[in-house]
């Protein structure tokens, strides 16, 4: 079934919440990328900005070209629960490189095992809650369960493991001032307590270039990083797009609340896109708005690396 995408009669000036941009060249910088065609950007912005504001709840968006630099923000800096998008900045921490000399106290490797215990069960753990007590594991093994099926009980694992501390401060150290790791899965009472695990669009697209492109990641861990992201999943960015389309994304459910980020790999033209709900009366109305506003914004990408600057599209088209 496909959804109906109609361009919105709203012109940019009256969308205040929106901020198109890209970084401005300095004068001994080499020379600016080329700009996505102006027509095909105003266009899924005014459609983006149009589905965002037919659901009953609040959403934000953040969009940046890996080729161009160009980016899309609707409430981009509006801070949002993060649900297991927070997972992300578990996972870079396990697999960052140490820091030269910094390391006092020993970090947790890959090749770690650890046995597991009754008592590490948390709800919604599809993996560890059918495993036998005393089944032994890696870190590694645990930070797989963690991005194919968001287990809770593998994250909190890693979180004791990890230290939140050192957690947050890698996401410190990034520049991520919003982003932070407070409480652990399922941990009802911290959040009743105002120890919510938070972050915005922007910041959660930031976290996930950082892993892609970050230098705290050696290549081979970089590499198998987002291979574990890459592996499908029951998210929303990927409800509409392509099977063929390869996408590295980590999805985020809370009540109300509905996340998902990825790394969009369109050839000539792969992006990074958090969408970000909360507030949601319909939770499925979410879903299927991270869907549509992914759609919307991979067809834009792939029609800007298809056609020429007068229009005429010079190849075949994956995203309909």
């Amino acid at each position: 079934m496909k959804i109906g995408l109609r361009a919105s009669s709203l012109g940019l000036l009256a969308l205040a919440p929106v901020c198109l941009s890209a970084q401005p060249p300095s004068a001994q910088a080499a020379p600016a990328k080329p700009r996505l065609q102006p027509r095909l950007w105003t266009r899924m912005s005014e459609d983006i900005t149009k589905i965002a504001d037919e659901v009953d709840g609040r959403v934000g968006v953040f969009i940046r070209s890996l080729e161009t630099g160009d980016t899309f923000s609707l409430h981009g800096e509006e801070v949002f629960p993060a649900a297991s998008t927070i997972k992300l900045a578990l996972l870079l921490e396990l697999y960052r490189r140490p820091e030269e000399g910094q390391e006092r106290v020993p970090r947790a490797r890959l090749s770690d095992e650890y046995l597991l215990q009754p008592r590490d069960l948390a709800e919604d753990s599809a993996i560890l809650g059918n495993l036998t007590p005393g089944t032994r594991l890696t870190n590694r093994d645990l930070a797989l369960f963690t991005v194919v099926v968001s287990d809770n009980s593998a994250t909190n694992i890693l979180i004791d493991r990890l230290g939140m501390a050192r957690v947050n401060a890698t996401l410190e150290r990034l520049g991520l001032k919003n982003t932070h790791l407070r409480r652990k899965m399922m941990d009802l009472q911290a959040a009743r307590e105002g120890r919510e695990n938070l972050t915005t669009p922007r910041e959660l697209a930031d976290l996930l270039g950082a892993i892609q492109r970050g230098p705290d990641l050696a290549p081979e861990a970089r590499a198998d990083l987002m291979r574990l992201l890459r592996t499908p999943k029951d998210g929303f960015l990927t409800r509409l797009l392509p099977e063929a389309l390869p996408v590295a994304n980590k999805p985020g459910v809370l009540p109300g609340v509905r996340n998902d980020v990825g790394l969009v790999l369109l050839k000539d033209r792969p992006f990074l896109i958090a969408v970000m709900t909360s507030h949601l009366r319909d939770e499925r109305q979410g879903e299927a708005a991270i869907a549509r506003i992914a759609l919307r914004a991979a067809a834009c990408f792939e029609m800007d690396a298809a056609t020429s600057p007068e229009g005429r599209v010079l190849g075949p088209l994956l995203v309909h």
